[in-house]
């Protein structure tokens, strides 16, 4: 297929998920399935296409002046691929397979000046309700935070070290180009080419023998923030697929002990056969049935619990575009209603000096700072760690200038710290008088 046929593609598939109002996978996926003829490249391409359509469509909107799929991807191509007029004018030729030749209206609005005079919430592409909370937490920064929320994410590695070091494993995968990453000292890093899939890690031998697992820096840095140590006791309640399960297991060197629980069992379906592939023999698997709450009798008794919270996953839009135009007040309140939940669980499994890290791939304050207030105010034998206190205790002081520092927490974001939007607060518990 030539470039002017996956542009084609491309909006045939932003048609398509405007229409049923559906997740862009499903829409790429039914498109490949009725035009076999596309082979993997082809369709890495289109994708490429439509997940920078989705995380323009704002500007591209404001900029061509309507939200048609057509003027969306044009928008794009002028906002994000930086194409000028006469470029994007070779593509639309209405040749074979090529979209129809531009208008004149279409021409016009691809020459303005980008984004001149463009509200907050258009230059920094989300949604216009969430603007408040934005700029609470990232004030005069709003822009430029959201602006690198609409960059394809790198794909980062953390090496498991409990099989490998990190040196070794570069070094085994140098064919990948694979960089180290600039704040975890167990990752590393692959940047994306353009218009193509990243590298097939799942398929290198590092990776089937469990010397790396595929989890962003920012999930790296949160688990690290935990500070947990052979020898604790340690509850992962949200774990789900284990990604962090893993990594503190590798930070006890498999010592202690590490129950995995998650209220739905079926997310926890894949963890165990990734904790044989990695090795870790420090973990117990606490399954729920029938609903019934899986770690019961460790109230009180518990070092250290990781709630890796339910939340509206707003630090991930650079790799999930297409949830930030769902996103509804709705929903966020749902989230912070489940986040009350999990907290006030959480509480009851910590023991006397023993923490709460609490954690969330969100940038909204509403799910951070506001969430973890309201448990203080619930639970005043609970007090947040300050930021600097954290970082020390993790052994990252270093980094403390990349981290935005809130009332309760550490904030991450692409812009601060290359990573997703991971926010962190360690919430410990008074010792008893």
């Amino acid at each position: 297929m030539t470039p002017a046929a996956h542009i084609s593609a491309a909006i045939e598939v932003i048609a398509d998920i405007s229409a049923r109002r559906r997740p862009a996978t499903d829409a790429l996926k039914d498109w490949g399935l009725s035009h076999r003829f596309a082979g993997s490249k082809d369709r890495a391409a289109i994708a490429s296409l439509v997940y920078d359509t989705l995380r323009r469509k704002a500007s591209s909107a404001w900029l061509m002046g309507n939200e048609e799929p057509r003027s969306l991807v044009l928008g794009m191509l002028k906002l994000q691929k930086n194409l000028d007029v006469a470029a994007i004018d070779d593509h639309f030729s209405g040749a074979r397979f090529a979209p129809e030749p531009l208008s004149a209206e279409e021409r016009e609005n691809l020459a303005k000046d980008g984004l001149k005079g463009a509200p907050l919430h258009v230059a920094g592409d989300f949604p216009e309700w969430i603007e408040a909370s934005l700029v609470r937490i990232f004030g005069d920064e709003v822009e430029a935070e959201m602006q690198a929320l609409t960059h394809r994410a790198p794909l980062d590695l953390r090496v498991n070290t409990l099989k490998a070091n990190r040196d070794d494993v570069n070094a085994a995968l140098a064919h990948l180009a694979l960089e180290p990453t600039s704040h975890s000292p167990v990752g590393l890093r692959a940047i994306p080419a353009e218009n193509r899939r990243g590298p097939a890690v799942q398929s290198e031998p590092e990776y089937i023998k469990g010397e790396i697992e595929i989890q962003d820096e920012g999930s790296q840095l949160a688990a690290l923030l935990s500070a947990v140590h052979a020898g604790e006791q340690v509850v992962d309640l949200c774990a789900g697929g284990g990604g962090k399960t893993l990594a503190l297991a590798a930070q006890m060197n498999n010592g202690g002990q590490i129950y995995a629980s998650d209220s739905d069992q079926r997310r926890l379906a894949p963890i165990h056969a990734r904790l044989e592939r990695a090795g870790v023999r420090n973990v117990q698997v606490r399954t729920p049935r029938g609903g019934a709450d899986a770690v019961t009798d460790l109230d009180g008794k518990i070092d250290c619990v990781l709630v890796d919270a339910p939340c509206t996953g707003t630090g991930t839009w650079r790799r999930n575009p297409d949830a930030k135009w769902r996103l509804r007040p709705g929903s966020l309140s749902v989230r912070v209603n489940d986040q009350a939940v999990v907290l006030d669980r959480a509480a009851q499994l910590v023991k006397p000096e023993g923490r709460i890290v609490y954690i969330t791939c969100s940038v909204l304050p509403e799910e951070n700072d506001e969430s973890v207030a309201a448990f203080l105010e619930r639970s005043p034998e609970f007090k947040s760690v300050p930021a600097g206190e954290v970082l020390e205790r993790a052994l990252l002081s270093r980094l403390e200038p990349v981290f935005r520092k809130t009332e309760h927490g550490l904030q991450m974001s692409p812009l601060k710290t290359g990573t997703d939007g991971f926010y962190v607060s360690v919430l410990e518990r008074r010792a008893k008088k």
